[in-house]
């Protein structure tokens, strides 16, 4: 960050030897500030300009996730990440979609690992801020920056094309960047449906880039959560005064990707008040700023997201039907990782490709490991775990002694080749699990059904336990 104003971080946590430990990691490289409770944080967010939040899931009346959600509704362009403990990673990654969550760190967390995560952050943020402000200036003055601008666009074309959904050559997506391939350059509303984490986003980016719109405005918008009076300010822009704090007159991501992409993300989370208005501004092709008496005409291509069953939600009335078939010109499934552990090791390996740790390697056993575990967070959830690796190993193999408690817990699972071993003599496998079903039955009873408290005691995490319960067929 030499050469430039550092960002500012608000922290917030309710344990203060936490908060103290956190503002002194990050204290050379940001300016900190600090709250012990969500009413403080957000208190620091009325009074000061701040970038980057980074908040602990489990404070006193309420959670990070809502903090963050309350966050997201009031400053939209602030990057939010979260601390969490391993027994609560699942619920996080419930959350990360309505409190619009970039990354979540998983306790006990390492300095180094921490630091490179928010400088990411930091460096999203810029991104963002430089986008937003070339896509205005080139409105403002076309023949000063066409060039510059173009110069740009062409160098994130680079970084957003089909082959950055890093896959292998047996891979379920071959099959689904093929399809988007094609229909990239016919001007055709898309539906991309997955599980968070997957990279609907990346693969949006992709058509954009691939499409005679690829030197136009790729804008960005996450629905899920959102206030509908805030989405509408949003998307269709208001006018100066059309409101309590409506200070300035703003554009709406309508007009700033006119001629060029809009790329909504769970816009299945959108209410089906709004709907009424998204479907009218696509059938018309024209939007009307809040406030103002008169329609703005504009073209986009929409892409839009979700990690919704539209179709059920069309079917029980949760979503109009007229919208649906509007968004979905075309949908494209991407597979959550699980269903293609082949790709596991390539993503693995152009991380640690990239990673300024040259050199680094997973050892065998760290990658079987990889491959094995179910991924409920996906790509994301993925990430982060080689993150963790390279920031606590210090040789160049990476062993799996590096890898969090939950993802290590799979050794305690069964492997589906050891298992067809085991089917030869399934006798010993049948009494062993009788064994395990009833020391786990034991422990529930021990601890009146809290799985928490039952993994603890057995030397597992909450994951492990639910899973191995599963197997066993306990409910």
């Amino acid at each position: 960050m030499s050469g430039r104003a550092p960002l500012a971080v608000l922290v917030v946590d309710d344990e203060q030897r936490s908060l103290e430990t956190l503002k002194r990691t990050l204290d050379d490289h940001f300016t900190v500030f600090t709250a012990s409770s969500a009413e403080q944080g957000n208190a620091v967010m009325a009074q000061e300009l701040v970038q980057i939040v980074l908040s602990d899931q489990r404070m006193p009346g309420t959670s990070g996730v809502a903090f963050l959600r309350g966050v997201r509704a009031q400053w939209p362009n602030t990057v939010r990440l979260i601390l969490s403990g391993y027994t609560e990673a699942e619920d996080i990654i419930t959350g990360i979609n309505e409190a619009g969550i970039w990354q979540y760190l998983l306790k006990p967390w390492h300095p180094d690992q921490l630091l490179l995560t928010l400088q990411s952050a930091g460096e999203l943020w810029r991104l963002q801020q430089e986008n937003q402000r070339l896509t205005l200036e080139l409105r403002a003055s076309p023949e000063n920056l066409a060039l510059r601008v173009f110069s740009l666009r062409q160098k994130a074309k680079a970084l957003a094309g089909f082959d950055k959904l890093i896959r292998a050559d047996s891979s379920p997506l071959n099959e689904v960047c093929a399809l988007a391939e094609r229909v990239a350059g016919h001007d055709l509303s898309v539906l991309i449906t997955g599980e968070s984490g997957t990279g609907k986003e990346l693969l949006a980016r992709a058509i954009h880039y691939a499409s005679a719109r690829a030197e136009q405005p790729f804008v960005v918008e996450n629905c899920g959560a959102m206030p509908d009076t805030l989405l509408e300010s949003e998307l269709f822009g208001h006018k100066r005064g059309a409101f309590t704090g409506a200070t300035d007159t703003h554009i709406g991501l309508f007009q700033q990707a006119d001629g060029g992409t809009l790329f909504l993300d769970e816009i299945g989370e959108t209410s089906p008040a709004f709907q009424v208005k998204l479907l009218r501004a696509l059938q018309e092709g024209e939007i009307r700023p809040v406030g103002s008496p008169r329609s703005v005409g504009v073209d986009v291509r929409l892409i839009a997201a979700t990690n919704r069953d539209l179709e059920a939600d069309v079917a029980s009335g949760r979503f109009r039907e007229d919208l649906y078939y509007r968004v979905a010109g075309i949908t494209l499934y991407l597979p959550a990782l699980r269903e293609r552990a082949q790709d596991i090791e390539p993503i693995v390996t152009d991380m640690l490709k990239k990673s300024p740790l040259v050199g680094r390697r997973m050892s065998r056993e760290a990658l079987n490991l990889l491959t094995r575990h179910a991924w409920p967070g996906n790509v994301r959830e993925l990430q982060n775990e080689i993150r963790r690796a390279l920031a606590l190993g210090d040789g160049p193999v990476l062993g799996a002694e590096l890898l969090s408690p939950r993802v290590r817990q799979t050794a305690a699972l069964p492997d589906p080749v050891s298992d067809a071993v085991e089917e030869e003599s399934g006798q010993l496998k049948h009494h062993l699990d009788r064994m395990e079903a009833q020391l786990i039955r034991d422990a529930m009873l021990r601890h009146k059904g809290n799985k928490t408290h039952a993994a603890d005691e057995l030397g597992l995490t909450r994951v492990g336990l639910r899973m191995k319960m599963m197997r066993l067929g306990l409910g």
